[in-house]
């Protein structure tokens, strides 16, 4: 079946939507548009995140690096993700566009930083899908080892070869899933963001139960919340990268907006409602598990270096119980899954954007005629994510924690570029309101500004084989290797694109001038 091609054709149709200044048109790109509302909207930012994935795999690294006050780290990273949400809801006031981060920094900054703007988001997300599968193979075969009551099965994920096999599947069934359109498993993306919630808050309350009970329990104390109690700077700033991957993942909201219904204003709204119950489940289940079983380095501890990457596999039992612990896995299973499923609508649609913008090759501008999907885009993904978690599982151990720690890198880079954007797109207008000012350009600021001291201090810790799992290529950590690997392949690319689409980067296709405009549905 032939694809349209989202690049502009003659009798195209586009609205206006206005921002002052602004007098042209940014391209349609034919996806199906007035596809999910408000309460879609924030579930896609939800489940894309996986609340209960980021914690088991999250909750011992963090513990690790910052200790007792992980709950007060969970809070500091939101901070800058909260004040990053608002140039993102401002910004798509203004230019609802699917490319998001790419589209608007090409129209503050330039098609270069635009470029690698995009790329930061692209090559972010398909880490991310990779720890997906990774963690959903892994509790596939807990899963069936707790039903079966047979140990070997479990065991079969211990085989590096069934483990790789049995990801690229779910990949593949995710991608497929992905290509058929947002609205083909609307409901289950309900029930399966549902039952992560409805889980949580059982592990909450029970773990609470259990303080006092397990060895390592502690008693709630109010230090836990103060970030200056970190033990050093370096660590505070390791604890916050993990802290800020925690909540990747709301601006899918914002890369769905073309398909959204009041594009405008409904993908803006439904990202800081995400944010809320993200920031809300992450405090809780923090201080409930620490009150459990502490943040030690043995037992049950959640610094425990051989449980801290799975930590929901060591507690759901002495947490839950045998029968209720199976819930655990099944909820981290759903997480897993459904974030695998939602987490391509931000690399296909950004890639999409890209391409329509000649910025990438045309053939992944092309939208399926029925689903209304960038289907090129979404195929091209799903391998290009099969293909770094194989390679990467084969290279590398402990490749779940040094992508992770890779992974805090590029979300520092991309957002604190699309936060600068937006107080520089909008510098005109910051004196014509005390909101405008605010909200266009001191939240914005700021979080660009924290966002950006992370990415330096991390960028510098990195180098020390130390940083994360510990492991290092050539005497520099493989962390390092990793994050800045990634980005200097995106200037690779982007200038050989540079040679085979100078148009765009002479800045003829997207400039400032460009107006904000959508495909009319």
């Amino acid at each position: 079946m032939t694809q349209l091609d989202a690049r502009p054709q003659a009798g195209d149709t586009v609205r206006g939507v206005t921002s002052s200044g602004d007098t042209g048109g940014v391209r349609g790109k034919g996806l199906g548009g007035n596809s999910v509302g408000l309460t879609g909207s924030a579930v896609i930012g939800i489940s894309t995140v996986a609340p209960v994935y980021c914690l088991t795999s999250t909750l011992g690294s963090t513990a690790g690096e910052v200790g007792l006050q992980m709950p007060a780290v969970f809070l500091a990273g939101f901070l800058p993700m909260l004040l990053v949400a608002f140039a993102y809801r401002e910004l798509n006031r203004a230019m609802p566009d699917c490319g998001t981060s790419f589209t608007w920094t090409v129209k503050a900054f330039g098609p270069r930083v635009g470029w690698m703007c995009g790329w930061g988001l692209v090559i972010a997300t398909i880490i991310v899908l990779s720890n997906l599968a990774g963690v959903a193979t892994s509790y596939f075969w807990l899963l069936a080892g707790e039903l079966s009551g047979n140990a070997s099965i479990a065991a079969l994920d211990d085989n590096k070869a069934v483990h790789i096999v049995t990801c690229l599947i779910l990949i593949a069934i995710a991608t497929a899933i992905s290509y058929r359109g947002m609205t083909a498993t609307k409901g289950v993306q309900y029930a399966l963001v549902g039952l992560q919630l409805v889980v949580l808050a059982i592990f909450v309350t029970m773990a609470f139960g259990k303080a006092g009970s397990i060895a390592g329990s502690l008693d709630f104390s109010w230090s836990w919340l103060n970030p200056f109690a970190v033990q050093s700077f370096a660590a505070f700033t390791a604890g916050l990268s993990l802290s800020i991957f925690m909540y990747w993942g709301w601006d899918a909201c914002l890369t769905a907006n073309e398909e959204t219904t009041g594009s405008e204003k409904t993908p803006g709204r439904a990202a800081l409602i995400a944010m809320v119950v993200l920031v809300g489940s992450y405090l809780a289940t923090g201080v409930a598990a620490q009150m459990a079983v502490g943040s030690g380095e043995s037992g049950l501890g959640l610094a425990n270096p051989d449980t801290s990457d799975n930590v929901f596999a060591a507690l759901a039992g002495p947490v839950m119980g045998p029968v209720l612990g199976i819930l655990l896995f099944v909820a981290v299973l759903a997480s897993a899954a459904a974030s695998l499923q939602t987490t391509f609508i931000p690399v296909a649609r950004t890639v999409l954007a890209m391409s329509a913008y000649e910025a990438l090759p045309a053939s992944y501008a092309r939208v399926h005629p029925r689903f209304k999907t960038p289907g090129r885009a979404t195929v091209v993904a799903g391998v290009a994510t099969g293909v770094f978690y194989t390679v990467m599982t084969l290279v590398s151990e402990h490749v779940l924690v040094d992508t992770i720690y890779a992974l805090g890198l590029m979300i520092c880079f991309y957002y604190a570029l699309t936060a600068f954007a937006c107080a520089w797109f909008f510098r005109h207008e910051l004196l014509r309101s005390t909101r405008d000012l605010v909200f266009k350009g001191v939240f914005p600021l700021l979080g660009g500004v924290l966002l950006a001291a992370v990415f330096g201090k991390t960028l510098y810790d990195m180098w020390d084989p130390a940083y994360g799992s510990g492991s290092a290529v050539l005497g520099v950590g493989s962390v390092f290797v990793i994050g800045v690997g990634l980005l200097l392949l995106g200037v690779v690319i982007m200038m050989v694109m540079r040679r085979r689409s100078p148009a765009f980067f002479r800045g003829e296709v997207l400039t400032k001038e460009t107006p904000a405009l959508v495909v009319a549905d």
